[in-house]
């Protein structure tokens, strides 16, 4: 498979096939989902981040389940929009993953998208700490994948 700039991505899919949005952190990895109009992304969950392979089957799994078609993961550009060491590793991780797991792939801005669902969670949510940590990869992952899809609407 290979990695796509995100409007083709979207044009390539067939009609009701979904997105899955990828939020990879040092731990955990955020996982979101499109609904299939490719209008609304929401919280999926969030899987170990491990061996190349198990992570592939284990997104396969969810895209087979789930009808996703391609696969939406967040770049971690520096501030000034540079790509640096971090963006790099999520470039050479994503054309890994591309591969080994059969979907075609777009990268997506994810700058300073956990810090801004964590503040939504603690002013909105109220939740402690360790609630959030169990939220926050999941909600970081549908709001890097829902400014992707509101940026390519249309």
């Amino acid at each position: 498979m290979a990695v796509f700039n995100l409007r083709d991505l979207r044009a390539s899919l067939p009609r009701g096939q979904r997105l899955i949005g990828l939020d990879p952190g040092s731990k955990t990895i955020g996982v979101a989902l499109t609904d299939v109009t490719l209008m609304l992304a929401s919280p999926y969950g969030a899987i170990p981040r491990g061996k190349l392979k198990a992570v592939a089957a284990e997104i396969a799994r969810i895209a087979a389940k789930e009808g996703a078609g391609g696969l939406v993961v967040g770049l971690p550009l520096s501030m000034d929009g540079s790509v640096g060491p971090a963006a790099q590793a999520a470039q050479d991780w994503t054309a890994a993953l591309s591969e080994a797991c059969g979907l075609p792939a777009a990268l997506w801005d994810e700058r300073l998208s956990s810090s801004a669902v964590n503040r939504m969670l603690i002013a909105e949510a109220d939740l402690t700490r360790a609630k959030r940590a169990l939220v926050v990869d999941r909600a970081a992952a549908a709001y890097m994948l829902q400014s992707a899809l509101d940026a390519t609407r249309g």
